[in-house]
């Protein structure tokens, strides 16, 4: 099956050659490109691709505002893209529907299996993201947590554990093991879990869970191995956005000159739930 990915970058050089570096796969098409959040909507809605590859930061309609905008009107998963790990909008993003998280300085294989990890319904997160996302929670106070009964009554007492074994990091296999029951049920529980709650994938799970209290953080814990992390990323050569990724000008993958901030359309798999 071919993956469809919409880009949006709007820096035409960084866009350029994301979408080269994808494109270049033979399991994945990028079907448009665009320079500003509200032509990667538009894109979206007109191409349904499975993946959307969106800078967090675009004059008009930001990453995250698009985020927002495909997840309520599409099926399509999205990966944000910051220059910097210490993006304040890191925590925004997941909340609008994000399913991974991505440095720019992300090497060429570690994007293409971003994409691939999104696109199988699965979710990733750079390392530094997971750890400023554990960092926002353990700065809060105990007050700010929500009862779980408030939210969590829909689920029975083993989904809850499934929730519950999902927030401290466990695989499937982990968790079927813990609950002594096979890793198809554990499938079914994660997927009751999602559906019941209204959640997008395994990491909105997570955030449920420490938001609503089942799990209280500590500054001490590391990053939890259920965010998957991609391998370590390195830093770009210097006149691209990831390393090996050669420069393309102003040249999209067909051929045809990209418009700034209009998409352009082209040619026609982390955790398992």
């Amino acid at each position: 099956m071919t993956i469809r990915v919409v880009v949006a970058d709007d820096q035409e050089l960084v866009r350029s050659g994301f979408a080269m570096i994808l494109d270049a796969q033979p399991d994945i098409e990028v079907v448009a490109e665009a320079g500003d959040g509200r032509a990667a909507v538009e894109a979206v809605r007109r191409l349904a691709p499975d993946v959307a590859l969106l800078d967090i930061r675009m004059p008009g309609t930001d990453g995250i505002e698009a985020c927002r905008a495909i997840g309520a009107g599409t099926g399509c998963r999205t990966v944000m893209l910051t220059t910097f790990d210490s993006d304040e909008y890191v925590y925004e993003a997941l909340h609008a529907g994000a399913s991974g998280f991505l440095l720019k300085d992300v090497r060429r294989d570690d994007l293409v299996h971003a994409v691939r990890v999104v696109a199988a319904g699965d979710s990733l997160l750079a390392p530094s993201v997971a750890r400023r996302l554990i960092a926002e929670y353990t700065s809060r106070p105990p007050a700010a947590a929500v009862a779980p009964s408030a939210r969590l009554d829909v689920l029975t007492a083993r989904e809850r554990e499934t929730l519950l074994h999902l927030a401290r990091g466990l695989s499937n296999a982990e968790i079927a093991a813990a609950l002594v029951v096979s890793e198809h049920t554990v499938k079914t529980h994660v997927g009751n879990v999602l559906s019941k709650l209204g959640l997008r994938d395994r990491i909105q799970a997570v955030i449920c869970a420490y938001e609503c209290g089942v799990v209280t953080p500590s500054p001490a814990v590391a990053p939890s191995p259920a965010v998957a992390p991609p391998p370590a990323v390195a830093p770009p050569p210097e006149g691209g956005p990831a390393s090996g990724s050669p420069a393309r000008g102003s040249q999209s993958p067909s051929g045809k000159p990209p418009g700034g901030g209009s998409a352009r359309a082209g040619r026609s798999t982390g955790w398992s739930p």
